[in-house]
C-alpha cells in the first residue's frame, strides 16, 4: 500500500498521554463489542477529548486538516459503500481522481479501512484528514439520503391513514363543511334553538373534559399505579445480563446545554460499553457542532448528523437515529434532561416484571427550576399533576396513555414494528402512545423522575405549548379518520378516554375564553337577551364550568404538590384561570398553524434558567 505508515493508534494515544495504558484493554473491548473502529471507541465512549486528540495529531504527526465539507462529492460512490460500515469506521469516500479515491478520515492509523475501500473501489486510497465531526458530517450528508427519506416517509408509505402527512382528509373536510353549512342554515331558520344547542354542547364538552381530568387525578392519587422498582431489585441485576441501551439525544442549535448534557450522561449508572448514546444533530446546525469541537471534557456519545430534509422535526431526527441502532432497549432524553442515575436499570427491572405486552415504560417528568418565577411554579404544578396523577389514572383505567416527549423506554424491536415516530406529527410521543394501544400493546408507568428545565419566559412557553396543542389536534384528526376501527382496536372505554383526554384537552383551551367572555358580559351588562339564548339549564352548565371547573383544576394543582412535597407552590394554584388563558392563546396559535404550517416545529429555547442543579 502506498499510504504512509505511521504506526499504531494505541501507541499514539499512550505516547501522547491521551489515554493511559490501563485503558487500552477497555478501548479494544468496546471497539470489538460494538464492531467499531478504535478511534470511534476512543472519542464516542469518553476515553479522550476530541480537541486534545486533534491537537496532538497536528503537533506530533504533522497532520494537516482539510476542509472536507467543501470537497465536491461524486454521487455514484453511494452505490459502492454501505453507510453502516462507513459510520462504524468514521471514513467517507468522496471522489475519484487520477486512479485514486479521496477518503475523508479522522484516524491516520486506520489502514484496515483504507485497504477495504481500495478493495471495494479498485482504486488507490488518497486519505485526507479532518475532525471526526466533519467526517461524520460529509458521510451522512452524502450517504444518508436514503435513510433520511425512510425516516420521513416510511410510516406514511406503510400506513398512510396513520400518518399526519395529510392534516385533514377529504371526508373530514366534507364533515366540517357540512357542519358549518348546517349551523348557518339552522341559525337562519331557528336562531334561538340553534344558539341554545350550541351553547349547551360547548358547556358539556368543557365539563366532560375537566371532570375527566379530575377523575383521573383522584384515581392516580388514591391508588399507587406507578410500578415501584426497589433499590434492592436494581442491585440484584446482573450487569453481565443487562441489555444494550441506546439513548437518543435530539438537539438543534442548543450549544448552551452541551456541556451540561455531557455531565448528565456521565452520571447515568449503566455499564459504559452497553450504552449507545446518539447525539442527533441537524446538518445545518454548526452552532452545536462548534460547541462539540470546543468541549474540554470527553463525551460519551456519538454525534449523528441528520441530512437536510423537510419536515425538520424531532421525530424525523429520532427515526433517522433508529437506522444506526443495534441495541435491545432505547430511550429519549432532551438535551437539558437530568434523569435519575439508575433510571435505565430500573426500566430493565420493570420490563422483567411486567407481562410481554408491555413494550413502553413512561417515567415521570418534573422541573428542577420550579421556584424561578410564577410561570415555572405553574408549569411544575401542571407537570406534577400530569405525570404523578393523571397518567397513573389512565393506566388504572386501562385506556391509551399519550407518552411524554422524553424518558419513555422502548423495547427496540417493537418500536421498529410500530414504525417509529410520525415525523409529520409535532407531538409524536402522544401519537405513538395511541398507536401502541391500537396494536394491542401496553404502556407501563415507572416511579423514576427526569428533571427538565421549566420555561420561564412567557413567549418561549407559548411557542412550546402551541406546538404541543397543535400536535394533540393532529393526533385527534389522524385517529378519528376511522372512528369505528378505533373503537374496535382500543375499545369503547379507550375511545371515550381518547376523546376526553386528547380531544378534550385542546377543545377546553379553545372554548375557555369564549365561556369567560360570555360570563363577564353577563356579569357586567346583564343583557336581556341572555335569558333567551341561555335558558336556566344552559346557564347552569356554563356557571358550573367556569366556577366548578376552575375550582376542580385549582384543587388538582394543589393536590399535585403533595406527592413531591412542593408545598411552596400551593398558593400559585390560584393563578390557574390566568394560566388557562395562556393555554388558550397557545391553542388558537396552534390551530392557525395546523391550517397554515402543520409540520412546523416551533423551536423552544433551552438554557435560559439560572438554576444549574435539580431541586429535589
Amino acid at each position: 500500500m502506498d499510504i504512509q505508515y505511521r504506526g499504531d493508534i494505541y501507541q499514539f494515544l499512550v505516547a501522547n498521554e491521551l489515554v493511559g495504558e490501563y485503558q487500552l484493554e477497555q478501548i479494544r473491548f468496546t471497539a470489538d463489542f460494538h464492531d467499531i473502529s478504535p478511534i470511534k471507541s476512543v472519542l464516542n465512549y469518553g476515553f479522550a477529548v476530541r480537541k486534545d486528540y486533534e491537537f496532538k495529531l497536528k503537533e506530533a504527526e504533522d497532520i494537516t486538516f482539510t476542509d472536507v465539507r467543501s470537497i465536491e462529492f461524486e454521487t455514484p460512490l453511494t452505490e459502492l459503500f454501505d453507510i453502516q460500515w462507513l459510520n462504524r469506521r468514521v471514513v467517507a469516500p468522496l471522489r475519484t481522481h487520477g486512479g485514486k479515491i479521496t477518503v475523508a478520515m479522522c484516524d491516520p492509523f486506520d489502514y484496515d479501512s483504507l485497504l477495504e475501500i481500495e478493495r471495494i473501489s479498485g482504486l488507490k486510497a488518497d486519505p485526507v484528514y479532518a475532525s471526526d465531526l466533519d467526517v461524520m458530517w460529509v458521510m451522512h450528508k452524502h450517504y444518508g439520503i436514503p435513510n433520511v427519506k425512510r425516516a420521513v416517509f416510511e410510516l406514511a408509505d406503510k400506513d398512510r391513514e396513520r400518518s399526519a402527512l395529510i392534516s385533514f382528509t377529504e371526508t373530514q373536510l366534507l364533515i366540517i363543511f357540512l357542519l358549518i353549512a348546517a349551523t348557518i342554515v339552522l341559525l337562519f331558520f331557528f336562531p334561538v334553538a340553534t344558539i341554545v344547542t350550541v351553547n349547551a354542547a360547548i358547556g358539556l364538552i368543557f365539563f366532560g373534559s375537566v371532570f375527566f381530568k379530575f377523575l383521573l387525578a383522584l384515581l392516580g392519587s388514591q391508588v399507587e399505579t406507578k410500578t415501584v422498582v426497589t433499590r434492592d431489585e436494581v442491585l440484584a441485576l446482573n450487569e453481565d445480563e443487562l441489555p444494550t441501551y441506546t439513548i437518543q439525544l435530539p438537539v438543534y442549535k442548543e450549544s448552551e446545554v452541551v456541556t451540561k448534557l455531557v455531565g448528565n450522561i456521565k452520571n447515568i449508572d449503566y455499564p459504559r460499553h452497553l450504552l449507545d448514546v446518539k447525539l442527533l444533530v441537524e446538518e445545518d446546525d454548526d452552532v452545536t457542532l462548534d460547541a462539540l469541537r470546543n468541549l474540554d471534557i470527553p463525551g460519551v456519545f456519538e454525534p449523528l448528523i441528520i441530512p437536510h430534509h423537510q419536515p425538520k422535526t424531532k421525530p424525523k431526527a429520532c427515526n433517522y437515529g433508529l437506522y444506526y441502532t443495534r441495541a435491545q432497549m432505547l430511550t429519549i432524553y432532551d438535551a437539558e434532561d437530568i434523569p435519575d442515575s439508575d433510571q435505565l436499570k430500573r426500566a430493565v427491572a420493570l420490563f422483567a416484571k411486567l407481562p410481554e405486552e408491555y413494550v413502553i415504560i413512561q417515567c415521570c417528568l418534573n422541573y428542577y427550576n420550579r421556584g424561578e418565577n410564577a410561570l415555572t411554579r405553574m408549569f411544575t404544578m401542571e407537570y406534577s399533576g400530569w405525570f404523578d396523577y393523571m397518567l397513573p389514572g389512565l393506566h388504572m383505567l386501562k385506556v391509551p396513555i399519550p407518552l411524554g416527549g422524553t424518558s419513555n423506554h422502548f423495547k427496540f424491536d417493537t418500536l421498529m414494528e410500530l414504525g417509529g415516530w410520525d415525523p409529520f406529527n409535532v407531538t409524536e410521543d402522544a401519537d405513538l402512545g395511541i398507536r401502541t394501544y391500537a396494536r394491542g400493546y401496553k404502556v407501563g408507568v415507572l416511579d423514576s423522575t427526569t428533571y427538565e428545565e421549566a420555561n420561564k419566559a412567557p413567549g418561549n412557553w407559548i411557542r412550546q405549548r402551541s406546538r404541543w396543542i397543535k400536535g394533540y389536534m393532529q393526533t385527534w384528526l389522524v385517529h378519528m379518520r376511522h372512528p369505528v376501527e378505533l373503537i374496535r382496536t382500543i375499545g369503547w372505554k379507550g375511545f371515550f378516554g381518547f376523546q376526553l383526554f386528547i380531544g378534550g384537552t385542546f377543545m377546553t383551551f379553545l372554548l375557555y375564553p369564549i365561556l369567560l367572555a360570555l360570563f363577564i358580559i353577563y356579569l357586567v351588562f346583564t343583557p336581556d337577551f341572555y335569558g333567551l339564548f341561555f335558558p336556566d339549564f344552559v346557564m347552569g352548565i356554563s356557571i358550573i364550568n367556569l366556577m366548578l371547573g376552575n375550582a376542580l383544576i385549582i384543587y388538582v394543582n394543589m393536590m399535585a404538590v403533595f406527592k413531591r412535597k412542593y408545598f411552596d407552590l400551593i398558593f400559585f394554584a390560584l393563578f390557574n384561570p390566568v394560566y388557562w388563558l395562556m393555554h388558550s392563546i397557545s391553542a388558537y396559535k396552534g390551530l392557525w398553524q395546523l391550517i397554515t404550517r402543520p409540520f412546523y416545529w416551533e423551536k423552544t429555547t433551552h438554557g435560559l434558567t439560572s438554576h444549574k442543579t435539580p431541586k429535589q
